[in-house]
C-alpha cells in the first residue's frame, strides 16, 4: 500500500507512524512542514513545504510535490490537522483517512479561524473514514469515527537510558490555561510544608501565556521558559519523579504518553486525563483538589514507589501504545479506505 501523509503540524508523531508503516511492508510519503518546534533535518521520505497560502513564492515548491505525489500514485491519503486550503490538490490524489486529535479547542489560545474550521469539516465530511485517537474524542465527533490508540512521537530509539535514580516533578508543555498551572503550583507549596518534601524541585518547562512571574513562583519551583527541543527534555523529564499533566479539560495528552514511555507516572486529574489512557490504579485526581495533587506529590517522593509506579506506566505503555500496535491497527483502516471498503 502505497500512503500519502499530509501533516504540516505533527510532524514528529507522523514520522513515527509512517516509519512504523514501512516498517510493516508498506511506502510512504510524508507531506509536511518546519512549523513543529522540533527542528529536524528532512528524512527521505519527506517532503518539506511552507503552508502559507499568501506567499506566492510557495507556490513553485507546493505544485512541484503535487505533481511527484500524482505521479507516485498513492492508494490512500492521510489528513492530519491541514490548513492551508491549497493542500486539498493532495487529498484529491486517493480515498482520504481524516486524523482527528480534539473535538474541541481546550481553551480561547487554542480556537482557529472560522475559514479553517470550515476547512476541517470539509476534510471530514468527504473523507472515506474518520480516526480518532480516543474513545472519548470518538463519541463526540457528528460522524462516525473509528479509534486508534495514540502513539509517543519520539521513537524508542531516541529515547534516554534509564536513570541510576530518580528526582524532581515536571510539567511539561506550552503553558497554556487548561494546564491548571495554578493549582499545580498551590498543591507544591502545600507539600513543601508537609514535612513529606525530599528535596525534590517542581520544574516547569515551556513557554506560553501563563500569568505567573519568578517572584510569584514557590520555593523550590522553577520555571524554564522556553520551547525545548526533545534532546533538552527528555534527560530531565526521563529522570523524574513524576509528571504533573492535571489538566482542566480532557485531553489526549502527549506528555502523558511520552511520560509513560519513559516510565515515569503521570499524574492526571479526573476531568483532563482520560481513563483510557492511564496506567491501571493511577486514578484522576479532582482538577481543584489542592489537597489531593499535594499527597500525590508527597507519595511519589518515595524513590522506591516512583520506581515501581513509573515501570507500571512503562508496561501500560508498551501494551497498549506502542508505536507497532497503533500503526498496525491504523494500517487496517487505511486499507479499508484503498478498497472503499
Amino acid at each position: 500500500m502505497r500512503v500519502l501523509w499530509l501533516s504540516p503540524w505533527m510532524r514528529t508523531l507522523s514520522r513515527v507512524y509512517v516509519e512504523a508503516l514501512a516498517d510493516a511492508g508498506h511506502e510512504c510519503l510524508l507531506i509536511t512542514s518546519d512549523q513543529h518546534y522540533e527542528k529536524t533535518e528532512p528524512r527521505p521520505y519527506e517532503r518539506v513545504l511552507d503552508p502559507r497560502p499568501k506567499d506566492l513564492r510557495t507556490l513553485g515548491p507546493l505544485m512541484r510535490t503535487v505533481r511527484e505525489a500524482r505521479q507516485w500514485r498513492p492508494n490512500v491519503v492521510v489528513v492530519e490537522l491541514v490548513w492551508d486550503p491549497r493542500w486539498t490538490m493532495f487529498a484529491r490524489l486517493a480515498p482520504v483517512v481524516h486524523l482527528i486529535h480534539d473535538d474541541q479547542p481546550h481553551d480561547d489560545t487554542e480556537t482557529r479561524p472560522a475559514w479553517q474550521r470550515r476547512l476541517f469539516n470539509r476534510f471530514s465530511q468527504r473523507a472515506t473514514r474518520v480516526v480518532a485517537f480516543s474513545e472519548h474524542v470518538a463519541k463526540r465527533l457528528p460522524y462516525p469515527a473509528s479509534v486508534v490508540p495514540l502513539t509517543s512521537d519520539v521513537a524508542d530509539r531516541d529515547l534516554p537510558e534509564p536513570p541510576l535514580e530518580r528526582h524532581d516533578f515536571v510539567l511539561y508543555g506550552r503553558m497554556s490555561p487548561y494546564k491548571n498551572v495554578p493549582i499545580a503550583l498551590r498543591a507544591w507549596e502545600r507539600h513543601l510544608l508537609s514535612g513529606q518534601h525530599k528535596g525534590d524541585r517542581l520544574l516547569l518547562l515551556g513557554d506560553g501565556p501563563l500569568d505567573v512571574s519568578e517572584q510569584d513562583l514557590p520555593p523550590r519551583c522553577e520555571w524554564r521558559r522556553e520551547r525545548y527541543s526533545y534532546s533538552d527534555v527528555l534527560p530531565v523529564l526521563g529522570r523524574a519523579k513524576a509528571s504533573v499533566v492535571h489538566y482542566r479539560h480532557a485531553t489526549q495528552s502527549g506528555v502523558q504518553l511520552l511520560s509513560m514511555q519513559l516510565g515515569v507516572t503521570p499524574i492526571v486529574s479526573d476531568s483532563g486525563g482520560l481513563v483510557e489512557f492511564q496506567p491501571p490504579g493511577e486514578p484522576g485526581i479532582g482538577v481543584d483538589d489542592v489537597e489531593g495533587l499535594a499527597a500525590a506529590f508527597a507519595e511519589l517522593s518515595d524513590p522506591d514507589v516512583a520506581q515501581r509506579r513509573g515501570d507500571a506506566s512503562r508496561k501500560h505503555f508498551d501494551r497498549m501504545f506502542a508505536a507497532e500496535q497503533s500503526a498496525d491497527r491504523l494500517a487496517d483502516i487505511l486499507a479499508q479506505a484503498a478498497r472503499n471498503d
